[in-house]
């Protein structure tokens, strides 16, 4: 991923409604394998939060200037160094309006992505751990902590500038206790939600289900229809891309790729050509699992006909060839 340009500034505030205060880096960090590795592990760490909203510029106003200041980027009126002071300055004024928010090092990378760019922007705390020195010392280490990362925003400028229509060009991480907590930064980004992962996806889910119900296919064609289904859906969440729903209707059908894709459209499901993925949804819908009374169950949908059967006249559910490692503590506790 070419980084173009990139720059850390750090904001000074704690939650305790006291006055926050800006340090700024005055030009840009040079490019290095260590900021090549902040990147990826950033993209890794983004992509895997389960949490995030999409949605696409508010109106550029008093309120939210961002998009005004990242516009005059691209056209080169403004210069990278200015334009990340005055959104880091923004997002101070913001904090200082919120007694949840805490300060950290605001950090902003643009890059590139094959023929797609995007401008991240993410809010990093430090963690203090330990390390072995050359010495072969014990001694304490800071480092960046990424796993907590809590405060992001990923914007693609390709489908920003391409597509005026599109809904879902800035994805946000909201904050781990609910919407209130990242507001602020929603609002810094200057960001209106859009699609909800969630519901896309139950949407895109019904959808499936009616299509392969409708068509009557075979048990096993179903089955080779959901895995390709699933793994395509899982695999756009964790590289933190969209669903394109004329490439997953090719996957799933290669003798007639538009055929998922037309029935969508002609059904009005009213997707999107492409919508965000939830992979929680997506993982529920795969799997079925109940727990109570000290019995816990979970299986893979599509072995439900094959391996387990459930009687619905005396409610009973049969599982056949259970797990050997199972199937050996039960020979045990007989004896």
């Amino acid at each position: 991923m070419p980084i173009d340009n990139s720059i850390v500034h750090q904001i000074h505030k704690k939650p305790d409604g006291q006055p926050a205060s800006l340090t700024l880096r005055e030009a840009e960090l040079a490019n290095s394998e260590a900021l090549e590795q902040l990147l990826a592990g950033l993209i890794e760490a983004y992509n895997s939060k389960p949490n995030k909203a999409w949605g696409y510029f508010h109106e550029e106003s008093g309120a939210y200037p961002f998009s005004g200041w990242l516009q005059q980027l691209i056209d080169q009126e403004l210069d990278f160094v200015n334009f990340t002071a005055k959104a880091s300055e923004q997002l101070k004024t913001l904090m200082e309006a919120s007694n949840l928010a805490l300060g950290g090092h605001v950090l902003f990378i643009r890059y590139r992505q094959g023929m797609t760019a995007f401008l991240v922007i993410a809010l990093l705390h430090h963690t203090e751990g330990v390390t072995v020195t050359d010495n072969l010392d014990v001694a304490a280490a800071r480092h960046l902590d990424l796993s907590a990362l809590n405060m992001a925003a990923r914007i693609n400028l390709t489908e920003w500038k391409q597509n005026a229509s599109s809904k879902q060009y800035i994805s946000f991480i909201r904050g781990r206790s609910g919407k209130r907590v990242s507001d602020y930064f929603r609002d810094f980004i200057g960001c209106v939600e859009g699609a909800n992962p969630e519901e896309e996806t139950t949407t895109l889910l019904q959808a499936f289900q009616d299509y392969v119900g409708e068509a009557d296919m075979e048990p096993v064609v179903v089955k080779d229809k959901t895995k390709a289904m699933s793994s395509y859906v899982s695999g756009q969440a964790r590289q933190g891309e969209q669903v394109a729903l004329e490439e997953l209707s090719g996957l799933m059908d290669e003798a007639q790729p538009r055929a998922f894709y037309d029935y969508i459209r002609n059904k009005d499901y009213g997707l999107s050509p492409e919508i965000p993925p939830d992979k929680r949804t997506l993982n529920n819908f795969m799997r079925f699992y109940g727990k109570a009374d000290g019995l816990s169950i979970s299986f893979e949908a599509h072995l439900l006909g094959e391996r387990v059967e459930y009687d619905e006249s005396d409610d009973s559910l049969v599982i056949k060839h259970p797990p050997k490692g199972l199937v050996q503590q039960l020979q045990k506790k007989k004896r």
